[in-house]
């Protein structure tokens, strides 16, 4: 509803400068909450208009400013306009404020803020996103978590502003740590511990036969033999990798279902390893590729073409690289999805790598490949639970949910629950979801279970805690009737609320602009924090009728709000804790 507001202003902007509404409108902003509110609602920059053409008659800023503020007119909607340092400010009518964004988040609570035409140019096309990713047998280490998260961010929020959203899991089931499972599991694995305990023993005979190949040559041999095999396609390497490939991924998909995570399709490098031969063609017949003096298939990445920089895709026997099957796979998706945008979720490590996909990817013709996008992020560090190092995702699941089942049972104010372990489960997943999402991406940090799990603060609890006692409320008080008179909003704590919600599809668009849920996280925090206050400040128990309706209507504003920002960030919001 923030863009029935920027409409008005964007108007009154119109008549003075020319141009069109749909310049202007991208243009304003709401002004962050602060305790002074000393200055407007909403606002907009001069030396923006500018960069968007707009032709003003001097060249000192702050005089273009006061001109240009002495030709706006106040009218019901803009009751004050005021000048800043190039900045001019729009007071809004409070009551209309109250009315038209509470009436909108009652009568479509869960579309709020992404109907605003800030949004508009968003809502359409395709957008892939590939995340989580975990390699076959390999420990689900902390990189993993957060790749699965980042990138369930990313596939809700380009959801919610209109896209149709592919979620892929790429598996890393190929290449010469491949040859060594198979080789290892042919020595060391059993049927048995397979079926019972299919993950960690995958992973035991992993570790088992990388620590026996470092002394023993024959093993390397085996791996490396086990590996040809599955490239040959030997009916029995190919039965105990398929083998594999099924018992992981379906208990990933357990994993994922306890995360609130799914993917629509589940590949392998493997799925792609015979289209490399097809890329390596379609690069020599386009003379791209070069053969080295040692045998390897390269591509020069170097801009004066002296081969200063390149990247390997063949071995000199003729093998692929990790890279030669993600430009498969990127080829092959844009066949058969014709994505309009396509995501990779990875650690920081791997920059590089998708330099160098992107850039042989334009080479090779393709300019959809300048609407790929790689989204980094950083370490973790310190993440272990009671029993020790992690080995897969299901120890921190289970470790964030027994710690915060003792912090309940231990804390005054919990509820009876009928299901306190599920409930513990969602407000532990939260904490771990806040936590990692409250800077920038590529940070890295120190991970602490007694700072996660904290009740105060800027944590996933306290955001959990904010969206219960809302429902808690909101539940005591259903029988009451709509609100029709918003005028008990008009004080200075019901107002700030009102101003902080006016921002949603702005956080939304900066959140989609570059991909970080810190905006998103950051607003929500604040909104909770004004909740707090609000609680203590303005009471429904005893206050008239009119009062109490209003303040509901408020309260239950800020509750949908909460839990719609809450789903994006993948987070299930709980009504008891």
């Amino acid at each position: 509803m923030a863009c029935f507001f920027r409409r008005i202003v964007a108007q009154q902007l119109v008549k003075i400068c020319g141009q069109s509404e749909n310049v202007f409108i991208p243009l304003i902003s709401a002004v962050p909450v602060s305790k002074k509110q000393s200055l407007g609602d909403l606002r907009v920059s001069v030396n923006s208009l500018v960069q968007n053409g707009v032709d003003l008659p001097h060249d000192d800023l702050q005089t273009n400013t006061e001109t240009l503020a002495k030709q706006i007119k106040q009218n019901a909607v803009v009751e004050d306009i005021i000048t800043g340092r190039g900045i001019i400010y729009f007071r809004l009518n409070k009551l209309i404020l109250a009315q038209k964004l509470l009436k909108q988040l009652h009568s479509d609570p869960e579309r709020f803020g992404l109907k605003s035409e800030l949004l508009t140019h968003l809502q359409s096309g395709t957008t892939l996103v590939e995340f989580s990713s975990p390699n076959v047998a390999k420990k689900f280490h902390a990189g993993h978590l957060r790749s699965t998260i980042i990138g369930n961010f990313i596939s809700n929020l380009k959801k919610a502003l209109g896209k149709e959203v592919i979620r892929v899991n790429y598996l890393g089931d190929w290449g010469m740590q491949f040859g060594l499972l198979g080789a290892g599991f042919e020595q060391f694995g059993s049927q048995e511990k397979l079926k019972s305990q299919a993950l960690e023993h995958l992973f035991q005979v992993y570790v088992q036969v990388n620590r026996e190949a470092e002394r023993d040559e024959s093993l390397r041999q085996a791996a490396a033999e086990f590996f040809r095999r599955l490239e040959q396609k030997e009916p029995q390497a190919l039965l105990l990798w398929k083998q594999f490939m099924e018992i992981t991924v379906e208990e990933y998909k357990r994993i994922y279902k306890r995360l609130g995570v799914h993917f629509d399709h589940y590949t392998g490098e493997s799925f792609y390893q015979s289209q490399t031969q097809n890329v390596l063609e379609d690069l020599k017949t386009k003379h791209l590729l070069k053969t080295t003096e040692k045998g390897t298939s390269v591509v020069d990445l170097s801009d004066a073409g002296d081969m200063s920089s390149y990247a390997t895709l063949a071995r000199s026997d003729g093998t692929s690289l990790y890279l030669t099957r993600d430009i498969a796979a990127a080829l092959d998706r844009k066949r058969r999805f014709d994505f309009d945008e396509m995501i990779y979720v990875t650690d920081k490590s791997q920059t590089v790598h998708f330099q160098h996909l992107f850039h042989i990817l334009t080479a090779m013709g393709h300019q959809w490949a300048n609407r790929c996008a790689h989204v980094a992020f950083g370490r973790v560090q310190g993440m272990s639970t009671r029993r020790g190092e992690v080995i897969f995702l299901e120890d921190v699941l289970e470790e964030a949910r027994n710690r915060m089942l003792d912090n309940m049972r231990q804390s005054s104010t919990s509820k009876a629950l009928e299901d306190p372990e599920e409930t513990a489960e969602k407000i532990g997943i939260s904490a771990l979801i806040i936590q990692d999402f409250k800077g920038p991406l590529m940070s890295d940090y120190k991970f602490e279970w007694d700072k996660v799990l904290q009740a105060q603060g800027d944590t996933g609890v306290f955001l959990q805690y904010t969206h219960a006692r809302l429902c808690s409320l909101l539940s005591k008080y259903s029988h009451e009737k709509e609100c029709s008179d918003f005028s008990p909003l008009m004080d200075n704590r019901s107002v700030c609320i009102l101003q902080h919600l006016l921002r949603y599809d702005e956080i939304l668009l900066q959140s989609e602009t570059d991909l970080q849920p810190r905006h998103l996280v950051n607003f929500l925090m604040t909104l909770c924090h004004l909740v707090a206050s609000a609680h203590r400040e303005l009471p429904v128990k005893g206050s008239s009728a009119q009062v109490a309706q209003a303040r509901l209507c408020l309260f239950s504003g800020c509750r949908s709000v909460l839990a719609s920002g809450m789903r994006i960030l993948g987070i299930t919001p709980v009504d008891k804790m």
